[in-house]
């Protein structure tokens, strides 16, 4: 069974690329996330090729659209074998339920929700006509969450210990905007490193380029692991 916190993030413009990484991985060592990017491009086949594999996939779509037309998705994403599958909450109580609805089964796959981007903060919640400060912003939707019945939040590892507080140590909190100490922020606004973001109640860290772009992936994720 794979223990690991850590969730690469394969952000990747083809199959061919993503998989000269992938069979250099172990599914001890990590999972593996598929975003919009990846899957536009490469589609199911590369997912259940993942799956087949071995590894935990967490497919990152965040789907948002009106509810039964996410609950079919979550549906076909499941038929998938993934691990995880993540939608976003601001599309409302009513889409999370119709999703959770039809993830209830035994085996379904863990069903969570973004809250805010990790490359967002108060001034574009501002730009947005939300006139919240981003913890409080994400706090009211990780409630949300929480009351559709979802497993977790997809949610800065700066606002983990916070969201521990209000939701519990059963809900859980996948942290993206990683970085390893000395790896540079690139388009991430709330970033921290992999021991800090455990420590504040981050139960999955999603780590990308300091990973995807090492000359040594391998090496790289056993160093995180072992910190955390």
């Amino acid at each position: 069974m794979n223990d690991s916190k850590v969730i690469v993030a394969l952000d990747f413009a083809s199959d061919k690329a993503a998989m000269q990484l992938v069979e250099k991985l172990s599914p001890e060592l990590c999972r593996l996330k598929v975003g919009k990017e990846l899957f536009t491009r490469c589609g199911p086949v590369l997912v259940k090729e993942m799956v087949s594999s071995g590894f935990d996939v967490f497919l990152d779509l965040k789907f948002h659209d009106i509810p039964n037309t996410v609950a079919k998705a979550c549906e076909s994403a499941a038929e998938l074998g993934v691990w995880m599958v993540n939608v976003h909450s601001m599309g409302g109580v009513a889409m999370m339920e119709a999703a959770r609805s039809v993830l209830s089964h035994d085996d379904a796959p863990l069903l969570i929700a973004v809250t805010l981007l990790t490359s967002s903060g108060e001034k574009e919640l501002k730009a947005m006509g939300i006139d919240q400060s981003p913890a409080n912003f994400v706090k009211r939707l990780a409630k949300m969450t929480q009351q559709a019945g979802l497993n977790g939040v997809v949610c800065s590892a700066q606002e983990a210990a916070m969201l521990k507080q209000q939701c519990g140590n059963d809900f859980l909190l996948v942290t993206p905007g990683i970085r390893p100490e000395n790896s540079c922020a690139d388009d991430q606004n709330r970033i921290m490193t992999p021991r800090q973001a455990v420590d504040n109640g981050s139960d999955y860290l999603v780590i990308g380029r300091p990973v995807t772009q090492a000359d040594d992936p391998v090496r790289v994720l056993q160093e995180i692991n072992a910190q955390i």
